[in-house]
């Protein structure tokens, strides 16, 4: 494959080699002698060769190349957001197009599996006790990502042990894990985002997101209510909006959202819900318009993610059963489908935003006043931010 730009060899026929110009050639630019030399089949090497361990082989060594791509991908994204400025809003098409590929990865890597199951299980099974003690909870990568989009210790499923004890014997990958621990996620990052929200206080021409909208709708929720045709439907509606405005008071009451914080149900900060939610509801304003794409696109990451565990967890029960150990140790099919709770969800806060949903009737326009306010900046970070960017700067730069 020669250089688009060169001048050399115009007017060669084509498939015409062109011997003697300057540069690499395809193999020595993809380095392909070390990446398809690096199949070592144990059963080989064991004197039987087993025909799927190359594909077990390949397929995971795929999926090790996209984790290293998602985490490029995402690193640059927090260094992104991660500015004493504030977000430079010059960049918010750059970050959904890394975003936008991240999610494109990580749905290839969910039908990757489908390849994997064309191997039988007695076919794995030929292989299979080559592999102990390896296993896929072993990939550094992979707890790399998942602390890099903001999973937290205490989320974790207990393992045995701390789910890093596995890299004990790498004080390269120990240290690796410690630090992505430390510094700042892209779900924090993200939070602090959401805090400056512009528009989250009352506008100087009575503008008011949080007080009127919301009064009007439990008023016309109730006067609905009672005005049903029968007292049997009549208790249910009334009662379907007391509880329903027993949720949404937690978007009005601090303390009671610190509470369902200390709970593990809800993730971001008091502020920063309130922002994902006015940008929810606006998300037709052209102000508002990049920050929901943004807050999808985080879904649909987590939403994948999900997606992958799942087809991991069939595809280890068809492969291993529900009984059997994992080659690394863990409870294999067991530990895999505790992944898959609301637990393991990092923006567990956006997908619950359909709760506080209201009709669009109840949703009071913008004034000129608050859309002139809204095309001024985003507003300007805690004094902590710097701190985060010199520690996301040297993280990024000892990644590269």
């Amino acid at each position: 494959m020669s250089c688009i730009y060169s001048n050399k060899g115009r007017d060669a026929q084509d498939g015409e080699q062109q011997v003697g110009e300057e540069g690499m050639i395809y193999g020595e630019y993809l380095m392909l002698d070390r990446v398809l030399g690096a199949q070592r089949m144990l059963s080989e090497a064991n004197g039987r060769a087993v025909h799927d361990e190359h594909l077990f082989i390949v397929t995971h060594q795929a999926y090790e190349l996209w984790f290293k791509q998602i985490i490029y991908e995402l690193d640059s994204v927090r260094a992104l957001f991660n500015s004493s400025q504030g977000l430079d809003e010059t960049q918010t098409l750059e970050i959904l197009k890394r975003l936008h590929r991240i999610v494109l990865i990580l749905k290839l890597l969910v039908d990757q599996v489908m390849i994997l199951e064309t191997m039988t299980p007695l076919d794995f099974m030929d292989f299979r006790n080559y592999l102990c003690p390896a296993s896929g909870f072993q990939s550094l990568q992979f707890r790399l990502l998942e602390n890099k989009l903001g999973m937290r210790q205490e989320q974790r499923v207990r393992f045995n042990q701390r789910y890093s004890a596995v890299f004990g014997d790498d004080p390269s990958a120990v240290e690796a894990i410690s630090r992505s621990e430390e510094e700042p996620s892209l779900a924090q990052l993200v939070q602090r985002w959401l805090e400056r929200t512009p528009g989250l206080e009352a506008g100087p021409d009575g503008f008011d997101f949080w007080g009127k909208p919301w009064r009007r709708c439990w008023r016309g929720s109730t006067r609905a209510a009672a005005a049903a045709d029968t007292d049997l439907r009549r208790k249910f509606l009334l009662n379907d909006v007391a509880q329903r405005r027993e949720v949404f008071d937690s978007v009005f009451s601090p303390d009671t959202h610190d509470l369902l914080l200390q709970r593990g149900e809800r993730r971001f900060s008091y502020r920063a819900l309130q922002g994902a939610i006015m940008i929810t509801f606006y998300r037709d304003e052209p102000r508002f318009s990049q920050p929901h794409q943004l807050l999808t696109l985080l879904m649909d990451i987590d939403s994948l993610i999900t997606k992958w565990r799942y087809n991991h967890v069939i595809m280890v029960q068809r492969m291993i059963g529900s009984a059997q150990l994992g080659t690394g140790g863990s409870s294999g099919y067991q530990y895999l489908r505790s992944t898959l709770s609301d637990r393991y969800k990092v923006f567990l806060d956006l997908f619950n935003l359909s709760t506080f949903l209201i009709p669009r009737d109840y949703i009071p326009p913008l004034t000129s006043q608050m859309k002139i306010a809204l095309a001024g900046s985003w507003g300007q970070p805690s004094s902590e931010a710097q701190e985060d960017e010199d520690s996301l700067e040297r993280s990024v730069e000892a990644s590269i």
